[in-house]
């Protein structure tokens, strides 16, 4: 319980995040232990969380981002937000999808929060590119809103993006689709030394 009250309010958690401190066994009872006093809540099986509790909705959803890292630290795989949450996380939408689409290199998954689903789908190295990186965010918003909103990613990315993730971009664009590329890199140079941005 000290480390989850280290680690405050909203916190996810998987027994694996406790692993250097007790055996499997001990991890899974002390949790267990936890839910029933009412101190830590379990959202499905092998996943709990630390809620945060407002003054009169009671205990909030956690945040389907914290979730996602929650599951990737358990199966020691990277997620990367993508589709309709990309999108929304770069701003270009203000609809917040009910469902939180998550790309991963480890093991696909659904959690059944209330009414939102954080789902974890396996996905192919050249569809993860840049994962858990604003770059990867790019990536793939673009691939949700397609070429004929190619430009408008390319506006807000150029000015959301810090040097590092640009560079990241540019060092990633050759694994995007090739439609993607020339847009990519456009927003990896926009701002750079020699150009007008």
């Amino acid at each position: 319980m000290k480390r989850v009250r280290g680690t405050g309010r909203g916190s996810v958690y998987t027994p694996s995040d406790f692993l250097d401190v007790a055996t499997r066994t001990a991890v899974d009872q002390a949790l267990s232990r936890l839910v029933k006093s009412g101190k830590l809540r379990r959202l499905a099986r092998g996943l709990y969380d630390y809620p945060k509790i407002h003054s009169q909705l009671g205990p909030l959803s956690p945040a389907p981002d914290d979730v996602a890292q929650a599951l990737a630290r358990e199966t020691g795989s990277q997620v990367q937000i993508a589709g309709a949450r990309a999108a929304n996380a770069l701003g270009l939408t203000t609809q917040v999808p009910a469902k939180s689409t998550y790309l991963t290199d480890g093991p696909s998954r659904r959690v059944v929060l209330g009414k939102r689903v954080v789902d974890l789908r396996h996905a192919s190295p050249k569809h993860l590119i840049a994962p858990g990186s604003p770059a990867g965010t790019v990536v793939q918003a673009l691939r949700h809103v397609g070429q004929v909103r190619a430009a408008d990613v390319a506006q807000v990315a150029a000015h959301r993006l810090s040097p590092s993730d640009k560079h990241t971009l540019a060092t990633s664009a050759y694994q995007a689709p090739a439609w993607m590329r020339s847009t990519l890199v456009s927003i990896a140079t926009a701002g750079a030394p020699g150009s007008d941005g």
